[in-house]
C-alpha cells in the first residue's frame, strides 16, 4: 500500500497548479477558484546559485513549515551568479549568453521549483538580477532581443509550476534602452507561458515599482522595495501611494528592512555593529498589512545570500543560513499569517478614521483597518502606545475586543461590552519591541481566536 505522505507527494506532483489570479476588485491576489492567495514571502536570492538539493530541500521544508506561501528567487544570481558554477558544476550560460541556457544549471532549477510545489509554495522568480540588464554595467549581457529570448525559455518550461514572475532584480529602469529590454523579457514571458502566470517587478529600493512602470500593461501588481536604511521606516506609505493610483492593482513591500542586516549599510559610515531586529521586520509587516497591502516579504541578511563559512559576504554576514533560517522574525511572520487567515482578511480596508486619537507618525505610528462589512478591525500599535478609536465602526449590538501578541502569537480576550461611543485602549506593556494588536470583532460573528 502506498503511504498517504509518497500519495500526496505524487499528487501534487501530477496535479496541475493552481493559477494565481489578481482578484476582482484590484486588491488582493487569487487561486483560479477564487480563494485569496495571502503572499507571504521569503527573499532567498541565491538560493537556485548557491544551495545544492539537501540544503535547498531543507531550506524549503523550514519556510512551509512556518506559513510562507512565496519563495523569492533569481535564476541569474547576483553574486558571481553568471562566473561561478552552482554547486553540480553548472553555469547558467554558455559564454555569458542569454540565448544560450545551460540545461544542467535549469534541471537543478527544475529540481527547485517542483520540491517547492510538493510543500505547497510559488516560487516568485526573478529571471535575473537587475546588474545583468543595467546598460553601462560592466556584468551587463542583455539586450531587448536576446531578453525576449530567455524570457520565453523560462516562461515555457515553468509554464505548468507554480510561478510568479518578478522582473527588474534591485535595480531600476533609467534609460529607454534598459525600459526595452523588461519589456522584451516580459512579453517573452508571457510567449513562453501564455500569459499564464502573474508579473510584477522588484525595484532598488527605496522604490516603488509603480513610479517606474504604472504604463505597463504586463504588470500585475505593484511591488516596493522599502528598504535597509532606517528603522521605523514607515512601510505603509509605500501602499498608500499605490492604493490611491487607478486602475486599483494589489501592492506589496517585496524588500523591507531584513532581520539582522547593518542599518543603513548604503550610507558612509554605517555601524556595522547595529542591526535590524525581528522587531524591525515585524513592523515593516504590520504597517504595510494595515495600510492595505496583499502580503508581505521577509528577508534575513544570512538567508538572502545563503551564506556560511567559506563563502564572501556581501553584506556582512556572519551567521550561517542553516542557524539564520530559525531566527525569531520567520517564526513570527508566521504567527501574522495565522492572524490573518483566522478572519476574512482581503476584506481589510486602510481606515485610519478609527483612530481618535494616538500617534499618527513617527516610530509609534498607530495603523488601523476594517473589515469591509464592518464585522472586525485591527488595530495596530508598534511602541505599545495608548490609542482611542471609536467602536462605532464595528456593525454589532456588542463588540469583542481581544489583544494580539504579534512576538509569539498569543491573543488575550480581554472583554466584551456594549457597542457605544469612545473607548482608549492602553497595551499591556510599551517601549520599543513591545508591539500590540487589538482586534475588534462583533461578538455575534463567533470568530475564533488565532490560536498557534
Amino acid at each position: 500500500m502506498i503511504r498517504l505522505s509518497v500519495f500526496l507527494a505524487l499528487f501534487c506532483a501530477l496535479a496541475p497548479a493552481q493559477i494565481l489570479r489578481v482578484s476582482p476588485g484590484g486588491r488582493h491576489l487569487q487561486h483560479s477558484d477564487g480563494r485569496p492567495f495571502l503572499y507571504l514571502g521569503d527573499t532567498a536570492w541565491e538560493l537556485f546559485h548557491r544551495l545544492n538539493r539537501e540544503e535547498a530541500d531543507l531550506y524549503l521544508r523550514n519556510r512551509a513549515a512556518k506559513g510562507f506561501t512565496v519563495i523569492q528567487a533569481v535564476a541569474l544570481a547576483e553574486r558571481d551568479g553568471l562566473t561561478v558554477p552552482n554547486p553540480y558544476g553548472h553555469l547558467p550560460l554558455v559564454d555569458r549568453d542569454p540565448a544560450r541556457p545551460v540545461e544542467g544549471y535549469f534541471e537543478h532549477v527544475d529540481y527547485i521549483v517542483n520540491r517547492a510545489a510538493e510543500l505547497g509554495l510559488t516560487v516568485g522568480m526573478l529571471p535575473t538580477w537587475g546588474s545583468y540588464w543595467t546598460t553601462g554595467n560592466k556584468n551587463a549581457v542583455f539586450t531587448a532581443e536576446n531578453a525576449r529570448f530567455f524570457g520565453r525559455f523560462l516562461g515555457a518550461r515553468y509554464k505548468e509550476k507554480p510561478i510568479i514572475w518578478i522582473l527588474g532584480g534591485d535595480q531600476n529602469i533609467r534609460t529607454p534602452a534598459e525600459r526595452a529590454i523588461i519589456d522584451a523579457m516580459a512579453e517573452g514571458l508571457a510567449e513562453g507561458d501564455g500569459g499564464r502566470h502573474l508579473k510584477t517587478f522588484h525595484p532598488r529600493g527605496p522604490g516603488m515599482s509603480s513610479l517606474q512602470l504604472r504604463d505597463a500593461k504586463w504588470l500585475d501588481f505593484h511591488m516596493s522595495q522599502t528598504s535597509h536604511g532606517a528603522r521605523d521606516h514607515d512601510t505603509g506609505l509605500y501602499i498608500e501611494h499605490d492604493r490611491a493610483l487607478n486602475p486599483p492593482k494589489p501592492t506589496l513591500d517585496g524588500e523591507p528592512r531584513y532581520e539582522m542586516i547593518p542599518v543603513g549599510f548604503y550610507f558612509a559610515n554605517y555601524s556595522r555593529l547595529e542591526r535590524m531586529d525581528d522587531f524591525d521586520a515585524r513592523t515593516a509587516a504590520y504597517w504595510a498589512m494595515l495600510a492595505g497591502a496583499a502580503g508581505h516579504t521577509y528577508g534575513h541578511n544570512s538567508v538572502w545570500q545563503m551564506w556560511k563559512p567559506g563563502l564572501p559576504s556581501a553584506i556582512n554576514a556572519d551567521i550561517p543560513w542553516m542557524q539564520a533560517i530559525d531566527h525569531p522574525g520567520a517564526f513570527q511572520m508566521g504567527h501574522l499569517r495565522r492572524l490573518l487567515e483566522s478572519r476574512p482578511w482581503q476584506t481589510l480596508i486602510p481606515d485610519q478614521s478609527i483612530i481618535r486619537s494616538g500617534p499618527a507618525t513617527g516610530p509609534a505610528t498607530v495603523r488601523a483597518a476594517r473589515a469591509a462589512d464592518g464585522r472586525f478591525a485591527f488595530i495596530y500599535t508598534p511602541r505599545g502606545e495608548q490609542f482611542t478609536l471609536d467602536r462605532g465602526i464595528i456593525k454589532a449590538e456588542r463588540v469583542k475586543e481581544i489583544w494580539w501578541d504579534p512576538r509569539y502569537g498569543v491573543a488575550h480576550h480581554i472583554h466584551t461590552g456594549d457597542n457605544q461611543a469612545f473607548q482608549t485602549y492602553t497595551p499591556p506593556t510599551s517601549g520599543r519591541g513591545q508591539d500590540w494588536l487589538l482586534i475588534l470583532e462583533d461578538e455575534a460573528a463567533k470568530f475564533p481566536l488565532p490560536v498557534p
